[in-house]
């Protein structure tokens, strides 16, 4: 981590004014500490769990019943910690927190499809909706599930679901009928919520004909509640689908039943969320309706300074956890802002237009669209007009140093932009911004507060300026309740506490620095080992994928030899031809700015490259194929037809 580049850092009156800052103020106050800068207040974040936690509900104004006396059980198990255990609430309720006629939600879709929706008619909606779930004998504990574009009505379903007690999962539109039976079939829900069809690259797709076939696997399914959407409300929509009622149907049918919250324990499970599932069945991975809710406030309110009436946006569908993480900006009074389609279509620069028309103040996406716009030479900041813009997020993969330079040059200059990293597992973030920190062309911020992340080698020592397995050594609030269907939490153990003892081991591949920021070097489950030298696979992709010839890359390791050899796969730009010159060109450049054993020992060109329905690229299902093995659950996959482009090439049997 030499030679930093500061492109960001906050100014004077920025930095007084952050959120982080006044919450680093608050603790000094309250518990008579002197916690002069951000390493000072993450130590004692980490140190005093109870005292950091429970500022945490005051300082976010968390709505409960209760909140009780006892903050931490078991503070020093993991899994077994307990928080809150006293506490009653109701997220939901929390979401709701605000009503009248301002907006709560703007929607915008293709085919210019959009419309605006009041905290008031937010509240109707959720009111009638909740009426209609009890009125078909869902109650607390049962699951509902939505097959759902990123639409409000998905936003109402899941509020409605959580009001009672239930439980909410969902899925987007895009998954095929086995990648559904796969998810929902593990957990038997009683009602399920689908549009009729959704837009996406300049055309309508269908729904209902997949749910039509899927829903004779959900066994227990008692309702399918179908959304129009073009016109949701629309009285006279009919659909030929067997146990099904309209939108507008369920809404006149729970319409008289006021709203009420079921106040319910801190741990109460809220969501039902999937692992990819790319190399076994998905993972059903239960999160608590209070770790949640808690870790969401701190991330959104300490970490991005969101503040009530703010308007934030996440380009995500209901597949990707950055969905229920962006719902979350309702209970800090933010307007939550939606986009459902192709963020290509007609052009590149249908996110900015939507930032610029509405005044976004904080957008959130992925690395792989920031470097897909750079490669398209799409440049905001000469073409709109952003000045509400002042955050930036971006997740799903490692951000590349060039891509931060981009978003300064091409993007906006003066805006905090924040590389996050964490996941499903967790719903939510163990490292990533902090509007009073500067931000370093290629680094993460920090690590987030409340999170007492570590870097850890084969051996279980905790090191400094090396690279090694991301653990937490302590427990935090999002920490999953476990798995569906683990009654003993076996499963659960054994894909976070197996590596180490008492330590939570995420699988990421990680650098922290002396000052605190620190850089992802890919999944350590796709680490390569040539010669027995650990390499990330990040390192590999921040070089090739600079080059204008290679639009996207994929890199693995192939069992050879007795060894390990480093195998590159490119989609190459339109008219652009693998041959020598461009071969010794990547791996001069490989060499030259990483290794000589980074440098791949093949580099193969392919037409595509696969992909999860959230943009991660799947190293190990590629490597499996490679290997002449088999791909499990290839349903999980945006492209699964991309896999064949692996398969018995001749170019890997020499």
């Amino acid at each position: 981590m030499t030679d930093k580049k500061v492109l960001w850092e906050p100014s004077a009156d920025q930095f007084a004014e952050a959120k982080v800052t006044r919450f680093r103020e608050l603790v000094n106050s309250t518990y008579g500490t002197q916690l002069g800068d951000y390493d000072a207040l993450h130590r004692w974040s980490v140190t005093e769990p109870e005292a950091f936690w429970s500022t945490i509900w005051d300082f976010c104004d968390v709505t409960a019943s209760s909140k009780g006396e006892r903050i931490l059980e078991h503070g020093n198990k993991m899994p077994g910690a307990q928080w809150f255990p006293d506490a009653r609430l109701n997220f939901a309720e929390n979401l709701l927190a605000k009503d009248g006629d301002g907006a709560a939600i703007v929607f915008r879709s293709e085919d210019k499809v959009g419309r605006t929706q009041s905290w008031h008619d937010l509240h109707q909606q959720v009111a009638g909706m909740a009426g209609y779930l009890k009125s078909v004998g869902v109650a607390e504990g049962d699951r509902v599930a939505g097959f759902m574009p990123n639409m409000p009505e998905t936003i109402v379903a899941m509020l409605a679901t959580a009001s009672i007690g239930a439980v909410w999962s969902s899925c987007s539109p895009d998954f095929g009928v086995q990648g559904v039976v796969d998810r929902f079939g593990q957990i038997t829900p009683k009602v399920l919520f689908t549009a009729d069809g959704y837009f996406y690259n300049g055309k309508f797709h269908d729904s209902l004909s997949k749910v039509d076939e899927f829903k004779q696997h959900l066994p227990g399914l008692l309702k399918v509640v179908v959304v129009p959407f073009k016109d949701p409300l629309n009285t006279e929509s009919e659909f030929d689908l067997e146990d099904s009622v309209s939108y507008s149907q369920a809404l006149t049918r729970g319409a008289d039943t006021p709203l009420t919250f079921a106040q319910l324990p801190f741990a109460h499970p809220l969501y039902v969320m999937y692992s990819s599932g790319t190399t076994g069945a998905p993972k059903c991975i239960v999160h608590s309706a209070g770790g949640t809710l808690l870790q969401h406030l701190k991330e959104q309110q300490l970490h991005c300074d969101l503040s009530a009436g703010e308007k934030i946006f996440y380009f995500t569908t209901c597949g990707w956890m950055m969905w229920n993480w962006l719902v979350s900006g309702l209970a800090s009074g933010a307007t939550i802002m939606l986009y459902d389609g192709s963020p290509f279509y007609p052009d590149g620069n249908v996110v900015f237009d939507f930032a610029e028309e509405e005044q976004i103040n904080i957008l959130g996406t992925s690395a792989k669209y920031i470097d897909a716009i750079s490669k398209a030479d799409i440049h905001p900041k000469a073409t709109h007009k952003l000045e509400s813009l002042r955050s930036i997020l971006s997740t799903g993969s490692p951000l590349a140093p060039e891509s931060f330079q981009y978003v300064y040059d091409k993007v906006k200059s003066d805006v905090c932009l924040s590389s996050i990293s964490g996941g499903t597992d967790i719903l939510g973030c163990f490292i990533g911004g902090n509007p009073a920190l500067p931000v370093v062309k290629g680094e993460l911020q920090c690590i987030l507060l409340g999170m007492a992340v570590e870097v850890f080698d084969d051996e279980g020592n905790s090191i400094i300026g090396q690279k090694g397995e991301l653990v937490c050594t302590k427990p935090f609030p999002s920490m999953p309740i476990g798995f569906w269907n683990d009654d003993n939490g076996a499963r659960y153990h054994k894909a976070y506490f197996d590596r180490f003892d008492n330590v939570w081991c995420h699988g990421d591949f990680l650098e922290i620095s002396d000052s605190g920021s620190a850089i992802i070097h890919g999944r350590s489950d796709t680490v390569l080992n040539p010669g027995g030298v650990r390499i990330g696979t990040a390192e590999i992709y921040r070089q090739v994928e600079q080059l204008r010839e290679v639009q996207e890359s994929l890199v693995i390791g192939q069992n050879w030899d007795s060894d390990v050899r480093v195998v590159l796969f490119v989609r190459l730009s339109d008219g652009v031809t693998l041959d020598d010159d461009l071969c010794n060109l990547v791996r001069s450049k490989i060499r030259a700015n990483c290794t000589p054993r980074h440098v791949p020992a093949k580099i193969v060109a392919v037409s595509d490259i696969p992909r999860t329905k959230s943009g991660k690229i799947v190293e190990l299902a590629v490597r499996s194929i490679v290997h002449g093995e088999s791909v499990n659950n290839k349903e999980a996959l945006a492209n699964p037809e991309a896999l064949e482009l692996f398969a018995n090439l001749p170019e890997l049997q020499y």
